[in-house]
């Protein structure tokens, strides 16, 4: 196909050997065991402290634990078809750089474009809301910081002794955004090692709440398992515990950052299957538990709280322990938040060296061997964002962008096993094309689960990346300026 179309693509070789030819590489720094930490960093966050109450509470009861699986059966097809691809390009970029050698440069494009909705979109989401568990952690110390400060603006924030205030500004959501970005900067080693610390606390909370727990469940909070449906699609039975998987979906969020870093992984061929499917697996198991001994603890209709997690510790009776909950989950908020600033950094990277962005995004500091230019313009627009606009807005457009990224993963597998069978591939998906197929599917089965509106902001989103593409990506890609 000639490179002056809009469709023009990059053979696997092409994108492996500019991987190792680009005269600024990257620090390899990461092994197995770190790979699968950032995956668990990036995945347990939001979803288990936030969101799973949330989804108890409006959609499926204490069928909440079917929707975590099958939005952890949607991921394992879709992780299975990361691992392949991880493994046979080792290069930045994630599904950016899967699609180009796929689908072709227009369709690269807009995947690159899309996933600022995950990455930047969902590290201002979940900035916003360790921010308020940051806040509520101060407040058990006699600590308050001005609520205006702690909401965005419009917002009404609630202060300690029941009066509101409007927010304006979200100061502790910008400070943690920037705080990360400083650290990135600084180098993936140093980042790495922090995430690993975090990981390791916000794992020993989860099991501990799961160890105090599961003795004092009361069964009879599971009756009914899956409440009548109300008669709105969506609001309870079947068609609820569809909507709560949709939902609680942005709680999976993440394991695919984990393929961004297959430049900086040692052996990224056996590490990066390592790292997507362990991560995967351990935290959906996590997940599912958990859901069992919150609404076995609390019954699912008072779950509808910023802290489920913290309202479900209660139970147990043990004050200190809510603290410590609070703890884990600033902790794991914190790592996801480095892992999509981390993940955004890397996709522009890899589109800068493709022309379709500007070199800012690609120059990489010649001492700290990152990024820097790049991560600090991320971090500072990210702040802005998590300091002023609302959870809710942000939210909906992470779980329906990261969506239709996944779909064109599993696209991408299927036709490189027809257009490049020959190559030899460490890792090899099962099933091929039943289980890519079925990632598909339980895709878009998720995303005909979400609103009508958050369909609207996704189109008006990729209208926005067509401009910008036509404007200047087609202009200076290297692809199509290349005899």
């Amino acid at each position: 196909m000639a490179r002056s179309t809009l469709f023009a693509r990059k053979t696997v070789a092409d994108i492996c050997a500019s991987g190792e030819a680009q005269g600024q590489h990257l620090h390899k720094s990461l092994g197995a065991f770190s790979i699968t930490a950032m995956g668990i960093g990036a995945i347990i966050g939001a979803g288990i402290f936030v969101l799973t109450g949330t989804a108890a509470a409006k959609y499926a009861g204490p069928g909440i634990m079917l929707s975590f699986a099958i939005g952890g059966i949607a991921c394992a097809f879709v992780g299975l078809c990361y691992a392949e691809l991880a493994a046979l390009i080792p290069v930045s970029g994630s599904t950016y750089t899967y699609t180009y050698a796929t689908l072709g440069e227009l369709f690269a494009w807009i995947i690159g474009w899309d996933l600022i909705l995950e990455y930047a979109m969902g590290a201002a989401t979940v900035a916003v809301g360790w921010s308020g568990y940051f806040t509520s952690f101060l407040a058990n110390f006699g600590i308050a910081l001005p609520g205006a400060l702690t909401g965005s603006p419009g917002s009404v924030v609630t202060l300690a002794d029941g009066t509101t205030v409007t927010g304006l500004f979200n100061l502790p959501a910008a400070a943690i955004v920037l705080l990360l970005t400083a650290l990135l900067i600084l180098g993936t080693r140093e980042s790495a090692r922090l995430n690993n610390l975090m990981v390791g606390v916000k794992l020993f909370v989860v099991v501990a709440f799961i160890l105090m727990g599961i003795g004092l469940v009361n069964s009879a909070h599971w009756t009914p398992f899956i409440p009548e449906n109300t008669g709105e699609f969506g609001s309870f039975g079947w068609s609820g515990i569809l909507r709560g998987a949709a939902v609680v979906f942005f709680a999976f969020i993440g394991f695919d950052a984990v393929s961004t870093a297959a430049q900086e992984a040692k052996n990224p061929q056996r590490d990066m299957p390592i790292g997507i499917l362990g991560s995967l697996l351990i935290c959906t198991a996590l997940y599912i538990i958990v859901s069992a001994v919150m609404t076995g603890l609390v019954p699912y209709t008072q779950l509808n709280v910023a802290d489920p997690v913290a309202k479900a510790v209660d139970v147990i009776g043990i004050p200190w322990f809510s603290i410590l909950i609070k703890i884990g989950a600033i902790a794991g908020l914190t790592t996801v938040i480095l892992v999509l600033l981390y993940g955004q950094s890397r996709v522009f990277f890899t589109m800068s060296h493709d022309g379709l962005l500007p070199k800012v995004f690609s120059h990489v500091h010649p001492r700290l061997r990152t990024p820097w230019l790049s991560q600090a313009l991320i971090g500072t627009i990210v702040a802005v964002i998590a300091a002023l606009v609302p959870i809710d807005i942000l939210g909906e457009l992470v779980s329906i962008g990261t969506l239709f990224a996944f779909i064109l993963v599993c696209g991408a597998v299927i036709y490189l096993r027809k257009s490049e069978g020959q190559l030899i591939r460490p890792f090899k998906v099962p099933g091929v094309p039943i289980v890519p197929v079925l990632g598909i599917a339980f895709c878009l089965l998720l995303m005909a689960a979400l609103p009508l509106d958050t369909w609207i902001r996704l189109v008006v989103w990729l209208a926005v990346g067509f401009v910008i593409y036509f404007a200047y990506g087609r202009h200076h890609s290297v692809l199509r300026n290349t005899p």
